[in-house]
């Protein structure tokens, strides 16, 4: 009974000492993730993806019959919807005589389709199928497919998180690189490309001091990093964060409350960076999303 008592006052003295979650606070992170869920389940968001497609050079015919080079969903799609054209760095669609597909909603039988890497990618639309051109390291093409009736999102049921944890909002200086300096990322389909990093972000935590490298992205800082909940309570690929940019004195704020599941984590159709060797922090991150299910990768 003693050790029972002991044992019960460590337990309230330990959740006494837990540092108290500002409401406001709390609200900001609920809303963030709240938002976060609401684009995973939109008709073009990751959990719409149904397929990806590497692409060889020269002709790649496309539809549902089993002879073709990509076979698209059956009852979503024809048997033999058209062809995609690889030429060097440039990729044509012709579709099918008498078939015709929407872009921006005019329909169409042949187009050069722009990349995700040029600019804003061409998408062409079919029923409930939507598809575009993603570039990868070297001179791979791919063509990306969703679905936005995909039972994916229909199944779907959120992402489990971390509770709230003041602790792991993080004061960090950004240390610039003069000149921005080239990191390899690995990613999921075994390439290794090369990013520029305009410098790394240097942190405390449980008096140990910790380093990673940053990205640019949107007007942020993008980081790819991996911990020690990796493979147990997080998914084992790693994590991703943004991080608004540096104040006039160097100083900004990574917030794991808010670390985020690639998209690997929920399908086997992309294409994600992997953390690089110098963002493989040792230390448990316990805060921000859990893994999902068994992931995509």
């Amino acid at each position: 009974m003693k050790n029972i008592i002991i044992l019960l006052f460590v337990a309230l003295f330990v959740f006494s000492c837990k540092p108290k979650v500002d409401p406001k606070y709390k609200a900001e992170i609920d809303k963030w993730h709240k938002e976060r869920i609401e684009r995973l389940r939109k008709p073009d968001g990751w959990l719409s993806l149904v397929g990806l497609f590497w692409l060889k050079e020269g002709e790649n015919t496309f539809g549902s019959d089993s002879s073709n080079d990509i076979n698209f969903p059956k009852w979503k799609s024809r048997p033999f919807m058209g062809s995609f054209f690889l030429d060097s760095n440039k990729v044509t669609v012709k579709m099918t005589l008498g078939l015709a597909v929407n872009k921006d909603d005019n329909k169409l039988k042949e187009i050069r389709m722009v990349n995700d890497i040029e600019g804003i990618p061409t998408i062409l639309k079919f029923g409930s199928l939507r598809w575009n051109i993603i570039k990868r390291s070297g001179d791979m093409y791919g063509v990306r497919l969703r679905d936005s009736e995909n039972e994916l999102i229909k199944k779907f049921k959120g992402i489990e998180r971390f509770d709230i944890d003041p602790e792991w909002r993080i004061e960090a200086t950004f240390k610039p690189y003069n000149p921005p300096k080239k990191i390899s990322v690995p990613s999921v389909i075994g390439t290794i490309d090369e990013e520029i990093s305009p410098g790394r972000l240097e942190f405390s935590y449980d008096e140990q001091k910790y380093s990673v490298d940053v990205i640019h992205s949107d007007g942020k800082y993008f980081l790819i990093f991996s911990d020690l909940t990796n493979g147990e309570t997080t998914y084992g690929a790693g994590r991703f964060l943004m991080i608004e940019r540096e104040n006039e004195k160097g100083k900004t704020i990574i917030d794991f409350n808010k670390a985020y599941n690639p998209p690997c984590a929920f399908t086997k159709y992309a294409t994600c960076p992997l953390p690089p060797k110098q963002n493989m922090l040792k230390l448990k991150i316990e805060a921000g999303e859990k893994k999902y299910g068994h992931g995509g990768h």
